[in-house]
């Protein structure tokens, strides 16, 4: 071989090691940018990825429930109805449909279905879109869970590493609990308990196995599938589900067809699902300030209240009906829209607790609650407090009261005032007992003038009223603004022996575990003598009998109250009580325009009232009014105040206290 043959062959050897080693330091780059470039995908994949760990402190979203005194369910306060249940409760029957159909390798696979995957991205690609997901039911826990519903390769990835994570931290239980109490199953039910109760009104525990199937088949499209909505699509969606369930040897043929044939029987739906609305929105405010909004609306509370559901249905019966009577007779004035409003309170004396509530004539078309929230002029059934304070500062119900026309110099913003009766008429002078029980304004005025406006006011506020109370004369005829919630629970102080207790709708919370969370404490104070309750309290009971509240003879029972009405029949006011029930009736409109001619407390609230405590008393045992020791009960003349013999015309037994009780001449 020549010499030069030999270099060439030296030469070539070279460049191919050179070629070599030039190919080999490409590929270990390559190699390391690839890996690098993964890594880092990698790395920008899961840096955001939640921890699955929280999974262990997770507690799902559940429903407060909110009963009455007499244990009925008012209302379900949630921010998705769930109603988590554990693995154990929840029937075989809709484990194995739910697998059946969403997951049939869920106990075999790490979180991922490979080959499902490789399918359904086949599928997408020739459709050019997203037509299948192969999601396992780990796959969309994660999602359900952790990730936002749009559907992106991004997204998907991050899904099948939360399923891989989830894989080796929960057994496949721990895994399908989670699920069958965390995914959506149409109509508003989260989790497959809150599904059976409003898909077919009972416990899942107690569904049959063609519910399980219906249940079952939901996830794939709640909204589609829903009986609720479409309820033949969901027998064939359920039929689809037992068909598979046939195939795959989880049930017989025999149970398939005897399943598929079963009728879809579905929960009778309500429409007004929520009983008292007003008082469920009333304590629902309360509710918030006691356990705030995410314990109230998350935590599963068991709320117990004071309401009781018997009350409130006899409540909303006699105002519809008073409603009613009260519209015939303004479409007879050629009142065409009357658009009347009432509403209705009542408290238990001795406690305090609303027992019925109603807002308005109806809750879905106007909300706003004309018993705790509207603030409306009372009328003469503010006239109770300026008597009882009259009481108190040992004014006897004897006192005679001048009842005659006359002008308060400068009394009304500076002007002269001259009130005026709602007859037209005056009669002279009558007692403090007559002049409540007929409702005369002069003598009314007269006496606050006697009292102190000032003092009034003060006297008002330690019964409770919390609404500012101008001090000046034609505050005895109710021309402060209050609301009836207040001033029914100022009445009940009379009944009460004096004793005033805020009015409250909360008895007592429980947290999911049946662990009482708080409990009410009403606030309560003397807000008047004993002595002095049960003597307005017998005046009051004289406007039954003998004055503007006649009509309330009719319940055969211990009552007393009083009537209101306002300007230009624009309020109608009846608040009263028995020994253990205070209740007040308001009747008026919105635009604080008339209600009618005629239209008085008398005429438009009473029979209201009167029918509540009708049926509200026949539940009660036969009560009496407190009379203290320290009273003594008298007969007297209503008008003069003189002692007279029982048989006397016109006498009228009156309450006393001992020692300023009248004496007869001599």
């Amino acid at each position: 071989m020549s010499t030069g043959l030999c270099s060439r062959l030296q030469q070539a050897m070279n460049l191919s090691r050179f070629t070599k080693s030039k190919a080999t330091l490409f590929l270990i780059l390559f190699g390391a940018a690839f890996c690098g470039g993964m890594i880092g995908l990698f790395i920008g994949l899961t840096r955001d990825l939640p921890q699955i760990r929280s999974l262990e402190s997770f507690t799902p979203s559940a429903v407060t429930r909110i009963y009455s005194a007499d244990k009925i369910l008012l209302a379900e306060v949630f921010m998705e109805k769930r109603d988590p249940v554990p693995l154990n409760v929840i029937p075989p029957h809709l484990k194995t449909a739910l697998i059946t159909t969403e997951d049939r390798k869920f106990h075999s696979h790490s979180g991922v279905d490979l080959k499902a995957i490789l399918r359904a991205i086949i599928k997408n690609i020739w459709a050019g879109e997203f037509v299948e997901g192969a999601s396992t039911i780990t796959q969309q826990l994660a999602k359900t869970l952790f990730l936002t519903p749009r559907k992106t390769l991004v997204r998907k990835i991050k899904e099948a590493l939360l399923a891989f994570q989830l894989e080796r931290r929960y057994t496949k239980d721990e895994i399908l609990t989670f699920y069958l109490n965390q995914v959506y199953f149409g109509s508003g039910a989260y989790g497959v308990e809150s599904a059976a109760r409003i898909f077919f009104g009972k416990s899942v525990k107690d569904l049959t196995l063609a519910e399980c199937a219906l249940v079952a088949s939901m996830p794939r499209s709640p909204s589609r599938y829903s009986p609720l909505v479409n309820p033949d699509l969901a027998t064939k969606r359920r039929n689809i589900v037992l068909k598979q369930m046939a195939a795959t040897g989880v049930i017989t043929e025999e149970v398939y067809n005897a399943a598929r044939q079963e009728p879809l029987q579905l929960a009778t739906q309500e429409t007004d699902s929520v009983k008292a609305p007003y008082f469920i929105e009333y304590v629902k405010k309360q509710l918030e300030e006691i356990v705030g909004p995410t314990q109230l609306y998350k935590a599963g509370l068991t709320v117990f209240t004071t309401l009781s559901y018997a009350l409130q249905q006899t409540a909303e019966k006699a105002v519809k009906e008073g409603l009613n009577a009260l519209e015939a007779r303004i479409k007879k004035q050629n009142i065409d829209d009357p658009d009347t409003q009432c509403a209705l309170v009542s408290l238990e004396v001795a406690t305090g607790g609303i027992t019925a509530m109603v807002g308005g004539r109806d809750f879905y078309e106007s909300p706003f609650n004309r018993a705790t929230t509207a603030s409306r002029q009372p009328g003469s059934a503010f006239k109770p407090i300026v008597y009882a304070h009259a009481i108190e500062r040992e004014f006897p119900q004897n006192k005679l009261l001048l009842d005659a026309p006359v002008v308060f110099k400068g009394a009304k913003e500076g002007k002269d005032w001259t009130p005026k009766n709602f007859s037209g008429t005056y009669q002279g002078e009558m007692t403090m007992r007559k002049a409540l029980a007929i409702s005369e304004n002069i003598p009314a005025v007269r006496l606050i003038e006697m009292l102190g406006p000032a003092s009034v006011v003060r006297f008002g506020h330690t019964l409770g009223i919390t609404s500012p109370l101008a001090p000046n004369l034609s505050l005895a005829l109710g021309s402060s603004e209050v609301t009836l919630l207040e001033l029914t629970a100022a009445y009940s102080v009379f009944a009460n022996r004096g004793q005033w207790i805020k009015a409250y709708g909360i008895l007592e919370i429980d947290d999911h575990r049946g662990r009482v969370l708080w409990q009410a404490k009403p606030q309560k104070k003397v807000a008047m003598s004993r002595n002095g309750a049960a003597i307005i309290t017998d005046m009051l009971t004289g406007v039954i009998r003998e004055g503007t509240g006649r009509k309330a003879t009719v319940l055969k029972r211990p009552v007393a109250g009083k009537t209101g009405t306002t300007d230009e029949y624009k309020d109608a006011l009846f608040i009263g009580f028995s020994p253990s029930i205070a209740a007040g009736v308001w009747v008026g409109r919105d635009l604080h325009s008339t209600l009618g001619d005629l239209e008085t407390g008398a005429r438009a609230a009473l029979p209201i009232w009167i029918e509540f405590m009708r049926k509200a008393l026949a539940q009660q045992s036969y009560e009496y009014f407190d009379i203290p020791d320290d009273v003594v009960r008298v007969t007297i003349n209503p008008m003069s105040g003189v002692p007279v013999p029982k048989e006397a015309p016109d006498a009228v037994p009156a309450l006393f206290k001992k020692g300023s009780e009248p004496e007869a001449a001599p």
